[in-house]
């Protein structure tokens, strides 16, 4: 009966993922997978994330179905976090909030969601983008397009092309957009850039879809979500994904949401409605745990101060792995190539190394960066910054073999 059914081919970056895990060599460094790794190579557990979890296990509470749309108390927070709790549209209930698996659960349900009520409507991502946005939306029955990004030449943003490209989109349109920390390029559009793109999205009457993944790991907590305040305070049409996995290093709990800002708080409630059947027809029903958590630390102050101090020293941490590595390959490749480190922001860099320098760092070094060069810098530390500069100098510097 199965016979016709091809081989899946593996997620690339989880297969590469694999491979290190298997890899024998005791020097290997893992820079492929995006997760943070604190300054001893290991995932970090959050101290105030512990405190709300010891709380919450003394209580010994139920564990019941949630609601389909998640618990209320993390659907609030997390909407607080992304919009800001002095928000315009939470005070006038045009927000539609409901918890999801994931960051990639709340990418399906808005996918899943467009779909069925934009039929009509086609996306455009960004190039390149995160691998799996292309694979959501197709997924979905959607037909997936992309607009101008990235500067090979340069490592930064051709942003002109991109305005234009957006500028002559048919109406109801989805343009994915990245909110901060871009992946897999490290490129973020600038305050001032967001300023010119606002108005033609408005204008052309396109719909926003906004992934944010890693608020607080750009630039701070509110400054990596002001895009988002802005398109809100715009009333352009927005879907926003965000995800608590990185900022509360709660990958396997599977913390995410979508949120939809909706004219008026009628329309909330209709769209609200819809994303809660998109669940039913997807899930069911979130799951418990990860939300109790996220909502246990952002609904108390204390909790809340220290996970603001943690997240920090995380996002200093990457910070300062990007000067040290910049350092490292100081003489060593050309300005070009070394500036990127410095100028792009957040977990992820793309180097310029081509597919065939990858693939001579993995096997001559134990080194894994994707095949596009994409390395995650939060997986460097004091420990290995130099030893992966010396390998990056080795196969890219211009003493390399060609």
């Amino acid at each position: 009966m199965f016979e016709h059914i091809p081989a899946y081919p593996g997620d690339p970056i989880l297969s590469l993922n694999e491979d290190f895990q298997r890899d024998p060599r005791t020097n290997k460094v893992n820079l492929s997978i995006g997760i943070y790794f604190d300054e001893n190579g290991t995932l970090p557990v959050m101290s105030s994330v512990r405190e709300a979890e010891a709380a919450i296990v003394a209580q010994g509470m139920p564990r019941s179905y949630l609601p389909m749309s998640g618990l209320p108390a993390y659907r609030d927070a997390a909407q607080a976090l992304v919009f800001g709790a002095q928000s315009a549209a939470r005070a006038a209930g045009r927000i539609a909030t409901v918890q999801t698996v994931g960051g990639s659960g709340a990418l399906k349900v808005g996918a899943d969601f467009l779909k069925r009520h934009f039929p009509g409507s086609q996306i455009w991502l960004s190039d390149p983008s995160w691998e799996n946005h292309r694979v959501v939306f197709e997924a979905a029955g959607h037909t997936v397009n992309t607009y101008p990004y990235y500067d090979d030449a340069t490592g930064g943003l051709r942003f002109a092309a991109m305005r234009d490209t957006i500028d002559a989109l048919p109406e109801r349109s989805i343009v994915l957009l990245h909110a901060c920390c871009h992946n897999p390029t490290g490129v973020d559009l600038t305050k001032d850039q967001w300023r010119e793109l606002v108005p033609v999205l408005q204008r052309r009457n396109l719909i926003a879809f906004v992934d944010m993944a890693y608020q607080g790991f750009g630039d701070g907590l509110e400054e990596d979500a002001a895009c988002v305040r802005m398109l809100a305070d715009a009333d352009v049409p927005m879907i926003v994904a965000n995800s608590f996995s990185k900022n509360f290093s709660l990958y396997g709990e599977r913390c995410g949401a979508l949120s939809v800002v909706c004219k008026d708080a009628a329309q909330a409630q209709r769209v609200l409605g819809q994303l809660t059947f998109t669940i039913r027809a997807n899930y069911s029903n979130p799951p418990m745990h990860g939300a109790r958590l996220v909502a246990g630390v952002l609904g108390d102050a204390k909790l809340r101060a220290s996970w603001d101090d943690e997240l920090r020293v995380m996002r200093d941490r990457i910070h300062e792995m990007r000067h040290a590595i910049h350092e490292g390959l100081a003489g060593r490749v050309d300005e070009v190539m070394r500036a990127r480190y410095i100028a792009q922001v957040g977990m992820f860099t793309y180097t310029g190394l081509s597919a065939e320098q990858v693939e001579t760092l993995r096997v001559e070094h134990g080194i894994y960066l994707l095949r596009s060069g994409r390395m995650c810098v939060a997986g460097l530390n004091r420990s290995n910054v130099g030893y992966v500069a010396q390998a990056i100098a080795a196969v890219a510097g211009p003493g390399a073999r060609p």
